[in-house]
């Protein structure tokens, strides 16, 4: 059982969390976390030849990631992916291991989107670079950037109620169900309901990037895990 603190208002802050804990949850399936130094020198020889330089420099100069560790990062990705790209199948299959116990399709399809940023139906190296930069090494702004896209489900510029309750519920899904003490069937809407009161400042019924960025700098709990994932690799 996965045992949370569930405050008055705790489900929209595990929402943030969640969303970089994501990225880690990727990491460990390609195998880049907790590397060795023989092992990273190892696995720095053989990447190496197995990506072009031009390319390697490029997302150097776009990433917060060094030039080794976007070797590492490379070898790990091409293990698992052989073919470069990562489909949303593969996401669905990524956290259907990590989370046995709940089901974890439809947050899986949340944030594939959320990766897949040109909306071409799949994930590159590139397009995972970028996402993993921002998640483990941006700034608090940026982050909050990245989790408010993948809150804005139709990609208007706005988060709904409903949005925000369909990812809540997704969440609830993958992890609610292992949760000690166990969520009450209603727990995603209320939650949802009070948090998204508190965000739409103005009260017309949506939350702009403003909005939420503000609400989720006022949140300790939302601040202090901006900060626990970094430098992982």
């Amino acid at each position: 059982m996965l045992t949370l603190e569930w405050e008055s208002e705790g489900l929209q802050t595990v929402g943030i969390v969640v969303i970089i804990f994501a990225s880690l949850k990727l990491l460990h399936l390609l195998g880049l976390i907790d590397f060795s130094e023989d092992s990273i020198e190892d696995e720095m020889e053989i990447a190496t030849v197995r990506h072009r330089p031009e390319a390697l420099e490029l997302l150097e100069a776009q990433s917060k990631f060094t030039k080794k560790e976007l070797q590492i990062l490379y070898r790990g990705f091409k293990n698992e992916c052989p073919s470069g790209i990562v489909n949303e199948e593969t996401f669905k299959e990524i956290y259907s291991q990590f989370f046995p116990q709940g089901d974890s399709t439809t947050y899986a399809h949340f944030l594939f989107n959320a990766f897949d940023t040109d909306h071409n139906g799949s994930v590159s190296f590139e397009d995972f670079i970028m996402g993993l930069s921002i998640l483990l090494r941006g700034t608090v702004q940026e982050k909050l950037n990245w989790a408010f896209n993948l809150y804005d489900i139709n990609k208007d510029g706005y988060i709904t109620k409903e949005e925000m309750l369909d990812i809540m519920k997704a969440i609830y899904d993958m992890m609610g169900k292992c949760t000690y003490p166990v969520l009450k069937e209603d727990a995603p809407r209320q939650h949802v309901e009070t948090f998204f009161q508190k965000m739409d400042k103005n009260k017309d019924g949506v939350v702009t990037i403003d909005e939420f960025i503000e609400s989720c700098q006022k949140d300790e709990n939302i601040m202090r895990s901006m900060q626990l994932f970094e430098n992982v690799i």
